[in-house]
């Protein structure tokens, strides 16, 4: 007996029974690069793996990458030039996967699972499964009741039952949650239907299931102007709310006061990431195709003229390119791209620079931002006028507008205008995991788990009620319990 209790040291374990736990998926990269460096078992092949693979580490980063549905989705080309863009490195591909995926859900951070977003006056934040919002509650958008007009700062929304929030979406005048078990919560002005409870106009001041979905799981929300889209965990679509521009994607114009299937998209695979502009839609399928619908606009939906399309259309020049689309970002007047090897591509209204090109010209189809194309983007996020892209290595760029300071640049000049992706120097002391922008103010969370904002804090969106803006990061705090 006490020979089978003997302690056992990592090395004596078998080499399969340690690549079972390197591939568990439930170490992030940091983990296995901190394995790798501390133990020799780690670093070594045991020669049971080819060559090119330097560690049972960089294997087990190999076959993980493989597990992603952006990386299975590339052709043999596009992923060997994906991993040359990585430096040959498994473990920063699989770093670059973990970080594209995250990038519209919740991010890792050592601080735990976060979620920061941004509405018109006010910011949404998930912290440790809970919900906290602080800003102007308009219509109840907070989440706070009727008796509360505004939060001065990160305040815990208490739902009707006990929940974990796992997605969050703030739109200009109302908020829409996904709760673990998939569940939807809505909250804010219902006027146009658009928080899916049917059976009253006025504003709900208070996070209540959308009944509609109480059977059907979904995983991600996009809050647009006056209408709202669901992802269901199967990949299906289904939008309620104003359909004025065909942005319900229903094949017609009549507004939905309850959640609706978009029967098209069922049709043509699984959706994995959606996104909601004023009044257009974007979604992305796992095999990488884009698609738009609502109003046209501005170019915004990316076929080159301004037409309003009832229903989803492939963007076909990032099909005829054989370019597949990872993530996207709906803003005011124009959208921003990043494709599955970490390039990025924008179109619509250039005013300010918003597209990054150099200039202020409009874009009628996707254009690639060659300026960026050194970089390894994981995010890109688009709001009105302004422009960010997260890279690899936590840097932020920005572009655009810089009113009120939210663009994050403390030297404004002569100018508010960015016309190309600036890195946000006021930012390099801090890696950034996420980031959102909404009207004139921008948030970000840290890999550490540390939140700062900047830009205009009139109605204390940035979480102090004593200063009218921040030029610099200032770090936002919840309340003490």
């Amino acid at each position: 007996m006490g020979d089978r209790l003997r302690s056992t040291s990592m090395e004596d374990l078998p080499v399969h029974l340690i690549l079972e736990i390197l591939m568990s998926g439930r170490l992030a990269v940091i983990d296995l690069i901190s394995l790798e460096l501390t133990s020799r078992t780690f670093r070594g092949t045991h020669g049971l793996f080819p060559k090119k693979f330097k560690s049972l580490v960089d294997y087990a980063a190999f076959q993980l990458c493989g597990l992603s549905s952006i990386y299975a989705s590339l052709h043999c080309n596009a992923q060997e030039e994906l991993l040359k863009r990585c430096n040959g490195n498994w473990k920063r591909l699989l770093r670059f996967l973990m970080a594209v995926e995250q990038s519209s859900d919740m991010v890792e951070t050592s601080a735990g699972n976060m979620q920061i977003r941004s509405g018109r006056y006010h910011t949404l934040l998930i912290n440790d499964s809970a919900a906290y919002s602080c800003g102007s509650s308009l219509c109840g958008v907070l989440g706070h009741g009727p008796e509360t007009t505004q939060c001065v700062e990160f305040t815990r929304i208490n739902f009707p039952v006990p929940v974990q929030v796992a997605q969050v979406s703030a739109s200009h005048n109302h908020a829409a949650f996904v709760t673990g078990s998939g569940q939807v919560f809505t909250c804010g002005d219902n006027s146009s239907y658009c928080c899916g409870h049917s059976d009253t106009g006025r504003p709900i001041f208070r996070p209540r299931m959308v009944e509609a979905l109480k059977n059907i799981p979904v995983k991600q929300v996009a809050a647009g102007l006056s209408f709202t889209m669901f992802l269901t965990r199967k990949g299906h679509v289904f939008t309620c709310g104003t359909n004025g521009h065909g942005q319900l994607g229903l094949g017609d114009t009549s507004d939905r006061p309850t959640p609706t299937c978009i029967e098209l998209l069922a049709s043509v695979g699984s959706v994995v990431q959606i996104a909601a502009g004023p009044s257009y839609a974007l979604a992305v399928s796992d095999d990488g195709t884009l698609y738009s619908f609502g109003s046209g606009t501005n170019f915004c939906l990316g076929h080159g003229e301004q037409q309003n399309e009832l229903q989803p259309r492939a963007i076909q020049s990032f099909k005829r390119k054989g370019i597949n689309v990872a993530r996207v970002s709906a803003g005011d007047e124009h959208v921003v791209a990043l494709d599955s090897t970490g390039y990025v591509y924008t179109w619509g209204k250039g005013y300010c620079g918003a597209l990054g090109h150099g200039d202020e010209i409009d874009k009628t189809t996707p254009s690639h931002l060659t300026s960026l194309k050194s970089q390894l983007a994981v995010q890109v996020c688009a709001s009105k006028r302004k422009t960010f892209v997260l890279v690899d290595d936590g840097s932020v760029y920005g572009f655009g507008w810089m009113g009120f300071g939210s663009l994050g640049f403390l030297d404004r000049g002569a100018s508010d205008k960015v016309l190309k992706p600036r890195i946000l120097e006021s930012l390099r002391s801090h890696h950034i995991s996420q980031i959102s922008t909404g009207l004139y103010h921008t948030v970000v969370v840290t890999n550490c788990g540390r939140v700062f904002g900047f830009g205009d804090n009139e109605r204390a969106q940035l979480g102090h009620d004593t200063v009218r803006g921040c030029l610099e990061p200032t770090e936002m705090f919840m309340e003490k319990a």
